[in-house]
């Protein structure tokens, strides 16, 4: 009887999700667009071109009214974009470092929730706030390093009280934006690395295979669609980290009638890399001074004989 009542259940969230999303469509960015030459010249005219972007948004959402908008891209000027698109939920590919000089570039995934007004708005629980938190650390441990981190909002991320984060449909829109990233900046000699947050381990779950990444961590995830690192098909050193106070631990991680993400990357069948993250929150992974911020600049920078469990 349990488990009837539990197919039940699913079947009917299920009816309700696909009737929702009929009514209330995704709005994923308009385009991507393709990575430039990774010269200073080239970069330079990327970068010039996208803040005339910016500039453009900011007049459009002042004439909207929309004040919080406004804040947000006004935050942005002066900053160095590979791609920027204010359309809907809005895209946002910003570089912290020297991609010109960089032999290795990790690449920030986030999760719910992260909008173009969220991208710098939460400190370091924003994709710009963690980047700039990574970034810092890893320069602290090895000031030599060639690094450059990408906070990627390369896809319409679902929001959390939605039905579109219970599914994987977002997320599969989002991996076929991040391949071609990771594959161009690959084909042009730079090492990558991935960490994905929460609902972005769906996202690089689902690249995952036979990306030429060298290293993919997932936080605070909920499941990456896959059984397990071998499901996942990538050569890449595979890493799964949460911190005690985060409440994903909290969450079944089950895959029933198209619910749910599977198998915890956390769990020893699934075969990833643990690693420490002390008491860090759903939001908390890249906070200063915390032990999930030093292990992940140690993946970032391709040193995993510093990780620490």
């Amino acid at each position: 009887m349990k488990l009837r009542r539990t197919v039940l259940i699913a079947a009917a969230a299920t009816a309700v999700l696909a009737t929702t999303a009929a009514m209330f469509p995704a709005s994923p960015a308009e385009r991507s667009q393709p990575l430039p030459a990774l010269t200073a010249r080239a970069l330079a005219a990327r970068y010039a071109a996208d803040a005339r972007q910016v500039t453009r948004a900011i007049a459009s959402s002042r004439r909207a009214g929309d004040s919080g908008l406004t804040r947000a891209l006004t935050g942005m000027r002066g900053r160095h974009f590979l791609d920027f698109n204010p359309s809907g939920q809005g895209l946002a590919v910003e570089v912290v470092g020297d991609l010109a000089t960089a032999s290795r570039v990790v690449i920030l995934i986030p999760g719910s929730d992260t909008t173009l007004a969220s991208f710098d708005s939460r400190g370091t629980a924003s994709p710009q706030g963690a980047a700039l938190a990574l970034a810092a650390q890893s320069r602290r441990l090895d000031p030599g390093a060639r690094l450059a981190v990408i906070a990627w909002l390369g896809y319409a991320a679902p929001r959390t009280l939605s039905p579109a984060v219970l599914t994987s449909g977002d997320a599969e829109r989002g991996a076929r934006a991040l391949r071609p990233l990771v594959d161009s900046l690959a084909s042009s000699g730079r090492e990558v690395a991935l960490i994905c947050h929460s609902y972005g381990s769906v996202v690089c779950g689902l690249a995952a295979a036979n990306l030429p990444a060298t290293d993919i961590a997932f936080i605070g995830s909920p499941g990456t669609d896959a059984s397990s690192v071998r499901a996942l098909h990538t050569r890449a050193r595979v890493w799964a980290g949460r911190g005690s106070s985060d409440w994903i631990g909290s969450v079944p991680h089950l895959h029933l009638l198209g619910l749910g993400f599977g198998q915890d990357p956390m769990a020893p069948s699934y075969g990833a890399r643990t690693f420490g993250c002390g008491q860090a929150g759903h939001s908390g992974y890249f906070r200063p001074g915390g032990v999930a911020l030093r292990n992940l600049a140690y993946i970032a920078l391709g040193d995993p004989a510093d990780v620490t469990r």
